[in-house]
């Protein structure tokens, strides 16, 4: 098992940053693939970006590239979702996700969820 506590939404201007945070506790948890997921109103859950645990090799949405980076510390069990350039239309749950198959854009494919931390840019 492994839990997760997502950190660092909040309310931003169009054009603002924000930095969220993800801390993952339980078993092993370092050897997990990582990666963060969105839910906006209305919508399905999407993906944004993914890492896996043992390799410098990002995914990122293309609707994010460019404007959002993940990174994760190992040693500290943390996964990170810098997000720049922000628009209204990233408003958004931002969910945490780990899992010890390959990384998947498919949410379905994903084990362990955190609780979603709400991200919302105003106009």
């Amino acid at each position: 098992q492994v839990q997760l506590v997502e950190s660092g939404g909040g309310l931003v201007q169009a054009g603002g940053s924000l930095r969220l945070s993800c801390v993952a506790s339980g078993r092993t948890s370092s050897t997990y693939n990582m990666g963060w997921f969105r839910q906006a109103p209305g919508k399905e859950r999407e993906f944004v970006a993914a890492v896996p645990w043992s390799s410098d090799v990002t995914y990122v949405a293309g609707s994010v590239k460019g404007r959002f980076t993940i990174s994760r510390d190992n040693a500290k069990n943390t996964l990170y979702l810098q997000m720049n350039s922000l628009k209204p239309e990233d408003t958004a749950v931002y969910y945490c996700a780990a899992d010890l198959k390959p990384v998947r854009y498919d949410s379905n494919r994903w084990d362990y969820w955190g609780q979603g931390t709400q991200v919302t840019v105003s106009s």
